[in-house]
């Protein structure tokens, strides 16, 4: 049985970069940031470099 995560707990933050093509990676983001942000399935967003962070954010037409 798989354990389940408080949360806003360290471990929910946690996410491993995963490798899907010779150029690309992905992150999971959890579920309930992506609904406290009120994003959904397919949504188009903005990936930018801040320094030497990653930022994502919604993209206005």
């Amino acid at each position: 049985m798989a354990t389940k995560r408080k949360h806003g707990s360290k471990s929910e933050k946690l996410r491993k970069i995963t490798k899907t093509g010779k150029y690309t990676y992905y992150v999971t983001i959890p579920a309930d940031f992506i609904e406290k942000l009120g994003w959904r399935e397919r949504q188009l967003v903005e990936v930018a470099m801040e320094g030497t962070q990653l930022v994502i954010k919604d993209h206005k037409r």
